[in-house]
């Protein structure tokens, strides 16, 4: 299939678009490389050196930091919840990102509310 869903997220592999609830999100095409890595990998944390070779190729050692790593991650997290995407990209500090769909925050979010009721 051509298409692949994440929660309410769907991309079309061939038109390399992404929509929400049949809303087209205009993605730059880092962007859109981006989002296809972090779901492609979803069951693991993904390093910002890893995403940095991902996004950059070869050309990932010539940067001296992560400030455009920063800046995708910043917008496409912000396109995402615009349009209402029930996914996200988790940070994890000192880590990198790990994209998350709904059911697995959903679940964490119920276990946090029960621990605090007791």
């Amino acid at each position: 299939s051509n298409l692949l869903t994440s929660g309410n997220l769907e991309i079309d592999l061939l038109s390399k678009t992404a929509k929400v609830k049949d809303r087209i999100i205009n993605l730059t095409r880092s962007e859109y490389d981006l989002l296809l890595f972090l779901i492609g990998n979803k069951k693991r944390i993904v390093s910002k050196d890893s995403i940095a070779e991902h996004l950059s190729g070869d050309m990932a050692d010539m940067f001296d930091n992560y400030n455009f790593v920063y800046a995708h991650i910043k917008n496409l997290k912000a396109k995402l919840s615009e349009e209402g995407c029930d996914c996200m990209i988790k940070t994890i500090y000192g880590t990198g990102y790990q994209w998350v769909e709904w059911e697995h925050w959903q679940i964490k979010i119920s276990e946090a509310f029960l621990y605090t009721q007791h």
